[in-house]
């Protein structure tokens, strides 16, 4: 369960620089202790946002290949940056992280997106993963 809450960590970080072009550092130092994420966590959820961040460009041009009707900046930044965390997990974390990632982005979208949200999140991953199979 922290690993979900680790991973919801950095889905509200990027959401924060998507959004309010907000500095990654303080963000995540505020929400770990607002979230009281347990300090053997801390790695593994800035791993994630720092890895996004760096491979964003990346990510962001396999999610926009399997979404063809909606370009990534139209996504809306719930579905897309909950999809760069798994992304990022599936396509630069190795293989064994793919269906956890997928899951757990189903669930956090479930939690903070809307009624389409993790149908829309899980048929995109699953298309992602199953290119890097």
């Amino acid at each position: 369960m922290s690993r979900r809450k680790a991973r919801e960590i950095a889905f509200k970080v990027l959401f924060q620089v998507d959004q309010v072009s907000a500095e990654p550092q303080p963000a995540f130092e505020l929400l770990i202790k607002d979230e009281r994420l347990a300090e053997k966590y801390w790695e593994f959820s800035w791993g994630l946002v720092t890895g996004c961040l760096k491979y964003l460009a990346d990510i962001d041009k396999r999610l926009a290949a399997y979404s063809r009707d909606w370009a990534v900046d139209r996504m809306s930044s719930v579905d897309r940056n909950i999809m760069r965390i798994a992304g990022y997990e599936i396509l630069f974390m190795g293989n064994d992280h793919a269906i956890i990632a997928i899951d757990e982005a189903i669930e956090i979208s479930k939690k903070y997106g809307d009624e389409s949200s993790a149908s829309f999140v899980n048929a995109i991953l699953d298309r992602v993963r199953a290119e890097q199979a």
